[in-house]
């Protein structure tokens, strides 16, 4: 929602301001100069990227447009199905959540926490690692330094579409002025014609160096900014999981286990000690 709101008060203020200092609309609409623009944009993103990341920053846009679903709720729900898991695994042994992780997706545990199951890359973490720590052999340093070096890769991973998407943002002012110097082009070729004409190739011509730049610092660049951010929520709903098995390991109860995960979330998305409590109520 803040995405949409963002960019329409971004046109708002921008063509709003144009109108009200006596600017007409449509000196504006140069579709020709948009699509060079646009056009050498996408075309230089195209070479620069490989096709596994087009298509991701591709499937990635349009979930901006909605909330995080790294929320308090979905917080709530995963620390939920760390403290069934570990309850279990204490109560009737490691064996008894093989099943359990075996088969998430066929699991009467997991089935009660549904935000983390549609999850594939936090489901897929805390099944690895649970079943590595069932099949034993680790210690919980090995542990942490593994888990550590597979969130670091993930990071990488996450981050590249923002990070490519960023490099469209500094390249657009830039095609802008490509554009703007084509629309020159064309006026210098249009010497003989009458200033009305004149001036009509110039407005065109200067509404590319705009188009440019507005796209790359109103549109282009926050998208990737937001980006950015959905990465790092991912990356912090992952760590809480990396806290909470690793406390496991190391002996700790399920609630004190858990806990360390709470611990580990921001502020802002972090359930008190008691509405976790009153989840888990809810629960049983």
């Amino acid at each position: 929602m803040n995405t949409i709101i963002g960019m329409l008060l971004v046109i708002g203020s921008v063509v709003g301001g144009f109108i009200l200092s006596h600017g007409h609309l449509a000196t504006l609409l140069q579709p020709y100069e948009l699509m060079i623009i646009g056009g050498s944009a996408l075309g230089a993103f195209l070479i620069s990227n490989p096709l596994s990341l087009i298509m991701k920053v591709f499937k990635g846009l349009p979930s901006l447009l909605g909330g995080s679903k790294y929320n308090k709720n979905a917080y709530l729900e995963l620390l939920g199905l760390m403290y069934s898991l570990f309850v279990k695994a204490r109560k009737e042994g490691l064996m008894a959540i093989e099943s359990d992780i075996e088969e998430p997706e066929q699991s009467e545990l997991f089935s009660k926490y549904p935000k983390v199951l549609k999850d594939h890359h936090a489901l897929e973490y805390i099944v690895d690692y649970m079943r590595l720590i069932v099949s034993g052999g680790m210690n919980p340093f090995e542990l942490d330094n593994l888990m550590s070096l597979e969130l670091e890769t993930h990071h990488r991973e996450s981050e590249q579409p923002a990070s490519a998407l960023n490099r469209v943002a500094d390249a657009l002012p830039g095609f802008g002025i490509v554009a703007a110097v084509l629309g020159v082009v064309i006026t210098m070729g249009s010497l003989d014609q009458p200033p009305q004409v004149i001036g009509e190739h110039v407005a065109a011509a200067l509404v590319g160096t705009f188009l440019g730049i507005l796209l790359a610092y109103g549109f282009v660049a926050p998208l990737s900014i937001a980006m950015e951010h959905r990465a790092r929520d991912e990356a912090g709903y992952l760590e809480v999981i990396k806290s909470c098995i690793l406390a496991q390991v190391q002996g700790y109860s399920p609630q004190i286990a858990v806990e360390f995960g709470r611990k580990t979330m921001v502020s802002s998305l972090r359930p008190s000690f008691q509405e976790f409590e009153e989840y888990l109520k809810e629960q049983r």
